[in-house]
């Protein structure tokens, strides 16, 4: 029994940390932000993907940066790939605190920033050792250093936008961020318990960056205080990219649990390219705002993705690899049906205007 009471109470101490240091920083970031004028103010910056009307602070990506690292700093080892991936989410924050002040960043600045941000977490150590196979057995990469680099470097940085592009309405993002970690912690636990030891700290990290998840939830549930940016946004992604990977390379079983932001992520991405647009440039077409456009509130929105990010992480934890790729198509399918009859039949499913009978 101690055994298994010692490791979980490990975890919970600098989970409960990075929630309590997240949510303590707030107010500071929030003076910061109108100090220094990193607003989203919609008069003085309109944006086709905008939602709400009144001013509100960014910068939030400070507030979730301090809690992890400071969590990190005091509970876990430092480790080379602990540094890197500290110092590759700093780049992210000071980027995204930039583009929360200038309001111009281009978007190709802030993907250039994130595959360097991504880099440094390759070079630190993090990589994609292996796959497995849905047919049977492991793909292994390490003979290929290479190619499993590249592969981790394009699968941190599709994270970090995927999490990116689900951040339009209040306390989504932070409630898909605070769902997959979890879930990557119960993985890293469950493999803890099966023999792997190198596992704790991945569970401890992961647990963490659910705290820090959870922190920022209670001031961006809608009416959110305060806003993520895209600080917030890359700070959380590139963890969860990376946990996916620390975590015996299990990125089936991250994106069975991501699979909504996911699907919308392909979709909209192609959408745009046959639309003549381009893909990294923001509109008003993803499952959230369809959602938003049929009457639903950003509260029903943030709990069905997570609810959504819950059922899928049960399953991913449960399935064996072929499983989890049934699954995933099947409700990968599903997710696509659904937003496109948002898109050609959704006026069927708006709510009945009261006064016109």
């Amino acid at each position: 029994m101690d055994f298994f009471i010692t490791p979980v109470t490990n975890l919970f101490i600098p989970a409960f940390f990075a929630l309590f240091i997240t949510a303590a920083s707030i107010y500071p970031t929030i003076k910061f932000a109108e100090k220094f004028d990193l607003l989203d103010n919609p008069q003085k910056r309109p944006h086709p993907a905008q939602v709400h009307t009144k001013t509100i602070p960014r910068a939030g990506g400070l507030a979730i940066f301090l809690g992890i690292a400071s969590s990190m700093l005091i509970f876990l080892p430092l480790e080379k790939h602990l540094l890197g991936i500290l110092l590759g989410a700093f780049m992210l924050l000071l980027i995204g605190l930039y583009d929360d002040k200038s309001k111009s960043l281009s978007p190709y600045t802030r993907l250039l920033v994130q595959f360097l941000a991504a880099g440094v977490v390759v070079l630190s150590g993090v990589g994609i050792s292996f796959i497995t196979n849905p047919l049977g057995g492991l793909i292994r990469l390490d003979s290929f250093s290479f190619l499993a680099d590249i592969l981790a470097l394009f699968w941190m940085v599709w994270v970090i936008n995927m999490i990116n592009w689900s951040k339009g309405v209040d306390g989504q993002m932070p409630g898909i961020v605070l769902v997959a970690a979890l879930i990557l912690g119960a993985l890293s636990l469950k493999l803890f318990f099966a023999g792997d030891p190198n596992q704790e700290n991945i569970a401890k990290l992961s647990f963490i960056t659910a705290g820090a998840a959870s922190g920022f939830l209670i001031f961006n549930w809608h009416p959110a205080k305060i806003f993520p940016g895209f600080s917030g946004s890359g700070v959380f992604g590139l963890f969860l990219g990376t946990l996916a990977i620390l975590s015996g390379a299990k990125l089936a079983t991250a994106g069975l649990v991501l699979l909504v932001p996911a699907t919308d992520f392909i979709y909209t991405f192609v959408r745009r390219i046959l639309q003549g647009k381009s893909p990294v440039w923001g509109d008003r077409g993803h499952l959230h705002h369809l959602l938003l456009d049929r009457g639903l509130t950003p509260q029903q929105i943030t709990c069905i993705y997570m609810v959504l990010g819950v059922i899928l992480g049960a399953l991913a934890l449960n399935l064996d690899s072929r499983g989890k790729l049934f699954a995933s198509a099947l409700v990968a399918l599903s997710i696509t049906g659904v937003i496109l009859w948002l898109n050609f039949f959704g006026d069927y499913s708006r709510k009945p205007d009261p006064d016109n009978g």
